[in-house]
């Protein structure tokens, strides 16, 4: 085995993503109940009391709502920047102080042999950060809640054998949509989410042919649908000379489900 993930949850109600490698099994993310995330992970078969530890990207709601409960209920280590525990540790309930450990933006920590780099994106957070996994030549990419893809973010995560990446709203339907002009401004913002066109230009940059998958994620319930999400990243990227379907394949993700278990 070299890598196997799930994206447990994807969007503004709550997000989770699980990978694993022979030794490690990592959640990345605890943005809904316990009780969800215990029901999610049921799904793709994997039983929470053999989590190794929780990653964290940012402090909103929706990716650390469970994460305290998470963190007592299996005795988890949590992993967070300096900013980020700042900004979230009151809302996280009484933690053990061998439970609370730094990972800093830009850096990488090897967990038995998993290699996780962090780093830096442009979001209305502390300090936020993702991810890329590596193992045994193996890389998974997680690139979500961003306004703007950086040239810096494009060189870290190029080249993975899948993505995980937001495909948060499709621009028409977030200008007429019922937002206030103010939120609306927020999302459209370099420190918002990336659209569905965006998206997938970001993603003409950085795939290769070892790419196989690419999980659309992070999709507005308001201002987005999977159709239109896999439609508009679909659309550019043949456009651009990318097989889609045949070579590499776009998946959905969703609020509620688990997506199965993928190997690369």
């Amino acid at each position: 085995m070299t890598l196997r993930f799930s994206v447990l949850a994807s969007g503004s109600t709550g997000n989770a993503f699980y990978i694993e490698s022979e030794e490690e099994k990592i959640l990345v993310d605890a943005g809904l109940s316990g009780k969800r995330i215990e029901g999610l992970l049921a799904q793709v078969d994997v039983d929470p009391a053999e989590l190794s530890r929780i990653l964290v990207t940012h402090e909103h709601s929706d990716h650390i709502k469970g994460l305290g409960i998470m963190a007592r209920r299996y005795n988890l280590p949590i992993y967070a920047n300096e900013k980020t525990w700042s900004a979230m540790e009151g809302q996280l309930g009484k933690l053990s102080v061998d439970q609370k450990f730094h990972f800093n933006m830009e850096e990488t920590k090897s967990f038995g042999g998993l290699d996780v780099e962090s780093f830096a994106v442009s979001h209305d957070a502390a300090e936020p950060m993702f991810y890329t996994f590596r193992n045994n030549g193996k890389k998974v990419a997680l690139v979500t809640d961003l306004g703007y893809v950086s040239e810096r973010i494009k060189k870290t995560v190029e080249d993975a054998d899948a993505y995980i990446f937001e495909s948060n709203h499709d621009v028409s339907m977030l200008r007429m949509g019922r937002y206030p002009w103010n939120v609306k401004r927020r999302i459209l913002g370099d420190s918002g989410h990336v659209s569905n066109e965006d998206s997938a230009l970001a993603l003409s940059d950085i795939l290769t042919d070892r790419t196989k998958r690419i999980y659309l994620a992070h999709l507005s319930l308001d201002n987005n649908m999977k159709d239109i999400a896999r439609m508009s990243v679909k659309n550019v990227l043949e456009e651009r000379g990318f097989e889609i379907g045949s070579r590499i394949e776009l998946h959905d993700t969703d609020p509620a489900q688990a997506t199965p278990i993928y190997e690369v």
